[in-house]
């Protein structure tokens, strides 16, 4: 992953504000590939635990999708300004702030209070909110257009390998020692990456501006996005995959516990086998966008792959053999989760020159949107249902109706 312009990285390395400073690819990916980890893992503990969370609160497990939309909530809050810190603090000191509220955020989680529980669930989406564009920004300092789609897509395998560290860890922390340990070790871990990283900085930061004004317009990174006619969809096929997206990992537990009968560690190892297999498909799509030079008909295809995933778990039953459960989630998180790295990369290539941090945010801004709809609009689907396998059919028209969008938006860069 070499890039032009880069040289020998080296923690605390003295740069002045030219090119010819720049830090090299494979520190850089693996920085923001490591904070994204982390960031996600502190987000989805509470979903990898959630029969848990219920019983300690004595609320319906359901519910769970309202906190996680108070996450996607907070995001959504700091994508509108994290262009602007990015130009005054630099990208890294950015990704250190998201982990710093990460890693409050979840500490405080642990508190016994639902209040408490809802702030801290705020406080987690403000830290996941600033590190897509911080992350951006660096790696389009630092790779080259034919394998961009490849690398965005290995640092967004961060998302499901923090899923997969969540469902792998936290339940069993819950169980042996209690809820409260598996969301206070999240805390402890973005916490301590947070010092972990800091001898970069002076390096990777090296072309933020100290005198831009942190006062701004809180909307101008959105505004930015909608005056793009081609950037303005790809944000609304974004708040379709992510709302798909995040309904599927966030229920998936609690659909195999109370519909499939599966116990709760054996329910998180298959939420791990999940994102495994949104994280490969990270790679496998980026890949394959990378050899066509068509990321935005790869995303199309993802979008088919994922109605065709939530069409087949509609079909699950208490009776269906383990394998075949194993199956079709491995084809939904393939596509569901396996979108995101091209999605980053098509956004970073069609920003405006010196605003790929602004057109990032702004974009995300729909994209945890739909996150924040997302779990809620399950919930309420399910109200009436009453099964969590059927209300996956929301997700199959979710899902269809983003790869129209993201046709829509192929359509639209041609004309361009």
């Amino acid at each position: 992953m070499a890039a032009s312009g880069a040289t020998t990285d080296e923690p605390g390395g003295s740069g002045g504000a030219g090119r010819d400073s720049e830090p090299s690819a494979t520190p850089v990916v693996a920085v923001t590939t490591i904070v994204q980890v982390v960031v996600t893992m502190c987000s989805v503990i509470p979903a990898a635990i959630a029969p848990e969370l219920a019983r300690a609160f004595a609320v319906p497990t359901s519910l769970i999708g309202v906190q996680v939309s108070l996450i996607y909530l907070g995001a959504m809050a700091t994508s509108l300004v994290s262009g602007v810190l990015i130009r005054r603090w630099g990208a890294l000191r950015t990704n250190q702030a998201g982990l710093a509220f990460s890693g409050v955020g979840v500490a405080l989680m642990a508190t016994p209070s639902l209040f408490i529980l809802a702030i801290g669930s705020v406080l987690t989406g403000f830290g996941y909110g600033l590190t897509n564009p911080a992350a951006s920004h660096l790696l389009m300092r630092v790779t080259q257009p034919k394998t961009r789609n490849l690398v965005f897509s290995l640092k967004q395998t961060g998302v499901p390998l923090g899923g997969v560290a969540a469902g792998l860890t936290a339940p069993t922390l819950a169980l042996v020692f209690g809820w409260q340990w598996a969301l206070l070790a999240g805390a402890a871990l973005a916490l301590a990456l947070l010092a972990i990283i800091q001898p970069f900085r002076r390096r990777w930061d090296q072309d933020r501006d100290p005198n831009v004004a942190l006062r701004s317009n809180p909307a101008g990174d959105f505004r930015l996005v909608w005056r793009h006619p081609v950037l303005s969809r790809m944000s609304l096929v974004g708040f379709c995959y992510s709302a798909v997206q995040l309904s599927l990992t966030t229920f998936a537990v609690t659909m195999l516990v109370e519909e499939l009968g599966f116990g709760l560690v054996e329910a998180g190892v298959v939420l791990s086998v999940l994102q495994v297999a949104g994280a490969t498909g990270r790679l496998v799509w980026g890949g394959v966008a990378d050899r066509l030079g068509d990321g935005n008909r790869v995303l199309m295809l993802t979008g088919l792959v994922a109605a065709a995933g939530g069409a087949l778990t509609v079909l699950l039953s208490a009776g269906a053999a383990p394998a075949v459960v194993y199956g079709v989630l491995i084809l939904f998180g393939v596509s569901a989760i396996g979108w995101n790295g091209v999605f980053m990369a098509e956004v970073a290539r069609l920003a405006p020159e010196g605003q790929i941090g602004s057109a990032t945010g702004g974009v995300m801004v729909s994209t945890y949107a739909g996150v924040l709809v997302g779990p809620v609009t399950f919930a309420g689907a399910f109200a009436p249902v009453g099964e969590y396998t059927a209300s996956f059919g929301l997700c199959a028209a979710v899902s269809l109706a983003g790869a129209a969008l993201m046709l829509a938006a192929r359509r639209g860069m041609a004309r361009g």
